[in-house]
């Protein structure tokens, strides 16, 4: 069985919520914070060139909302969200899952049925 990484915060609900169904499930599951622990000048770049900046940042957080336009413009490119999301993980959208060599970003529906798990009735 393939082990699955869960990047994203200890504080976050929708991780914790993540982590929960994944060990009920039965999966196998290693837990990373992005702030303290991840590699995030190795791991933001093959997150972006799987999922985009448009998935990849949380325009719902607290972080974007403090930001000015332009900064909000540059961290939707590929450059700029690099270097954003590097220097503010809070920005990133929680959790972000890897699966192999898939990556899943947030909690919902899709990424519950692309990791195996079945739709709550």
């Amino acid at each position: 069985m393939d082990d699955i990484t869960v990047y994203g915060l200890k504080s976050c609900d929708t991780c914790r919520k993540a982590l929960a169904e994944l060990d009920a499930a039965g999966k196998s599951v290693t837990f990373v914070d992005i702030r303290t622990e991840a590699d995030l000048k190795k791991k933001v770049p093959l997150w972006l060139a799987a999922a985009g900046p448009d998935k990849l940042v949380n325009k719902r957080s607290t972080t974007w909302r403090g930001m000015t336009d332009a900064e909000k413009e540059a961290a939707l490119t590929e450059e700029g969200a690099v270097k954003v999301l590097c220097a503010l993980p809070t920005l990133i959208k929680r959790p972000v899952i890897e699966d192999g060599e898939t990556v899943h970003v947030g909690w919902a529906k899709a990424q519950k049925e692309s990791l195996g798990l079945s739709p709550k009735l």
